[in-house]
C-alpha cells in the first residue's frame, strides 16, 4: 500500500498491525509510535516575502524486545515510507537487530498496571483555526509585525525579518501490552527581528515573538513588533563593566535556563551515572527555602478571550503568554469568553504510555523527586515520573512537560529597585554548565543597574558562579511567570555572582 493511500483514520490500525506483526515475527514485546504533521513558515524581510515553505510528513518507529536469560535484547527501526514492502522491512530489520543486541536487565516495556492517559479532548491541545487561517493572513501578520518594528524609531534602519509559523502533529502510540493512545497538537506563532544603528554606525539586533496553540490567543502583531524594537534599541551604546562581584537579576527568558538546570540535575539518568551534583541529595536542602520547582505535563490554562463585537470586527488579541493565574479583564472591557488551552508541554501520556503528571522536583528548597522514564526508574529502584520522551528511532530519553519555578510576590520593577549596583541580564551566549560540579559560566549582555534604575546597556561580559551557591543565593523571585514555551520562570535575583568584564 503506497504511503498516500493510508488515511489519517487508518494510522492507528497501521500502528496496531505493526506491533502484531513484530510479535508474530519473534518479539517478546513491541511498541510502535507513528507521527504525522504539517508545517508552514513564511519569512518577510523589508515588506517582501523572502521564503515560503509548506510541508507534510508521516513516519513510523518500531521498538522490539526479545527476552533472554540475562535480560531483554532490544532494537529500534523507523521509516517514512508506509508502504507494505517498507513495513515488512521495518519489522524484519528490528527483529534482526534485536537478536544480535546485548541483553539489558533493565530494558522492557512498563508493567501494564502503569499504563494510562488523560482525555486528549479535554487538554485543549489542538485548534482547527491554525490550519484554517489563510496563508495570506499569516504572511500579512508577519509583514505587520516587521513594519511596526521598523516604524518604531528612526534608528531602526534594517531588519532580520518577520516570520509566521504554524505546525500540527498527530501522535499515535501502541504496544503489545495493551496500551493504545493518540492525540493531536497545534502551534502558531510569529516574530520580528529589527536591526538598529547608533550614531557611530554600530549595529544591534534583538527580537520578540508570540506563540500559541490557537490564533485566537496570539498577541497583536503591532505590539510584538514594537516590543522587538524596544528590546533592540535598549542595546545601543553597550559597554563593558569592570570585573566585580554583584547581584545579578535575570529576565524571565534567561531565568528559565538557570532554572532548567534543575531539571537536568534531577534527571534520573545523570543521577544513576553520578554525573549530577544532585546525586545522593534526595530529601536534602539543595536551594533556598523560597524555591519550588515543578514539572507538570497536565497543565490546561483558562484564558479570557474577547470575540469580535457588533462595533468592531477585529478580535481582541491576547496580551502576553499563558499564566498560571489569568489576569482579569481591564475595567470597561467588553465581556470575555473563557477559552481553555493546553500548555506547550502538556500531553495525555508520555512516550511509554504512562499518564503525564505533576511532579514537584524541589519544594521549599528540598529536593523531593528525580525525574525518570521506566528504564532509568528501574536502575534507581523508583517509579517512573511519566517523563519518557522519544524520537521515532531511539529508546526513550527523559524530557520535561511544563517545567517552571513557582512565582514569588515581587514585581520585576521591585526586584530591580532593590539593587543598588548590579546587572540585569537579558541575553546569554554559549554553554558553560558543568552538572557534575555545578560550575556555571556564560557570556552575557544586559543593562547595568544603578540605585535601583536601569542605567545603560552592557555587553562582552561573562557571568560566573556555582549552581549550588546560586540556588541558595536566589534572594528574590518575581511574580511575572508567563509560559511562552514549555519551560518558564519569572524574574529572579541571585546575589554574589562574578561579573568578568574589563
Amino acid at each position: 500500500m503506497p504511503a498516500d493511500a493510508v488515511s489519517s483514520a487508518d494510522l492507528l490500525q497501521l500502528a496496531s498491525d505493526v506491533v502484531s506483526r513484530a510479535v508474530r515475527a519473534g518479539a517478546t514485546d513491541a511498541e510502535a509510535v507513528l507521527y504525522e504533521g504539517d508545517e508552514f513558515s513564511a519569512k518577510v524581510r523589508l515588506g517582501q516575502v523572502e521564503t515560503l515553505k509548506e510541508s507534510g510528513s508521516r513516519a513510523i518507529g518500531l521498538r522490539v524486545y526479545i527476552a533472554s536469560a540475562h535480560g531483554q535484547r532490544t532494537a529500534s527501526t523507523s521509516s517514512s515510507d508506509l508502504s507494505a514492502e517498507s513495513i515488512t522491512r521495518l519489522v524484519s530489520g528490528a527483529i534482526d537487530l534485536a537478536r544480535i543486541a546485548s541483553p539489558d536487565p533493565f530494558a522492557g516495556l512498563p508493567d501494564p498496571s502503569e499504563f494510562g492517559q488523560h482525555k486528549a479532548d479535554q487538554m485543549a491541545l489542538y485548534f482547527d483555526d491554525v490550519t484554517e487561517q489563510p496563508p495570506a493572513e499569516r504572511i500579512e501578520a508577519a509583514r505587520i509585525c516587521e513594519a511596526a518594528a521598523l516604524a518604531y524609531d528612526t534608528r531602526i534602519q534594517n531588519s532580520g525579518g518577520g516570520d509566521y509559523e504554524t505546525a500540527t502533529s498527530h501522535k499515535i502510540l501502541v504496544n503489545s501490552r495493551g496500551f493504545s493512545g493518540e492525540f493531536r497538537r497545534s502551534y502558531c506563532g510569529f516574530s520580528a527581528v529589527p536591526i538598529a544603528h547608533d550614531d557611530n554606525g554600530n549595529m544591534q539586533r534583538n527580537y520578540w515573538y508570540s506563540a500559541s496553540r490557537t490564533t485566537r490567543l496570539l498577541d497583536d502583531p503591532v505590539s510584538i513588533g514594537q516590543e522587538a524594537a524596544r528590546r533592540t534599541l535598549r542595546k545601543l551604546g553597550a559597554r563593558r563593566v569592570k570585573t566585580q562581584q554583584a547581584p545579578v537579576v535575570f529576565a524571565p527568558e534567561v531565568a528559565r535556563g538557570i532554572i532548567g538546570n534543575i531539571f537536568d540535575a534531577a534527571n534520573g539518568d545523570a543521577i544513576y551515572r553520578h554525573a549530577s551534583f544532585f546525586a545522593g541529595k534526595l530529601g536534602e536542602q539543595v536551594a533556598g527555602s523560597n524555591i519550588t520547582v515543578v514539572d507538570d505535563g497536565t497543565l490546561v490554562f483558562d484564558r479570557p478571550f474577547f470575540p469580535p463585537d457588533a462595533d468592531n470586527d477585529e478580535p481582541y488579541m491576547h496580551k502576553g503568554g499563558l499564566e498560571l493565574n489569568p489576569l482579569s479583564p481591564e475595567p470597561g472591557a467588553r465581556d470575555a469568553r473563557a477559552i481553555q488551552i493546553g500548555g506547550f508541554g502538556t500531553a495525555p501520556f508520555d512516550s511509554e504510555g504512562l499518564p503525564t503528571r505533576r511532579t514537584v522536583i524541589v519544594e521549599n528548597g528540598i529536593l523531593r523527586n528525580y525525574v525518570s522514564n521506566t528504564y532509568t526508574a528501574r536502575k534507581l529502584g523508583i517509579k517512573s515520573t511519566g517523563n519518557a520522551s522519544r524520537s521515532l528511532a531511539s529508546a526513550p530519553s527523559i524530557g520535561a512537560g511544563n517545567f517552571y519555578l513557582v512565582p514569588g510576590a515581587e514585581t520585576p520593577d521591585q526586584i530591580i529597585g532593590g539593587v543598588d549596583s548590579g546587572l540585569y541580564v537579558t541575553e546569554v551566549m554559549g554553554f558553560g554548565v558543568n552538572l557534575v560540579t555545578g560550575d556555571y559560566s556564560q557570556g552575557a549582555a544586559g543593562i547595568w543597574i544603578e540605585r535601583g534604575e536601569l542605567a545603560y546597556p552592557v555587553e562582552e561580559i561573562t557571568i560566573a558562579g556555582n549552581l549550588k551557591d546560586m540556588y541558595q543565593n536566589m534572594t528574590a523571585i518575581g511574580s511575572d511567570l508567563v509560559f511562552r514555551s514549555a519551560s518558564a520562570a519569572p524574574t529572579i535575583r541571585i546575589d554574589g555572582m562574578t561579573i568578568a568584564g574589563s
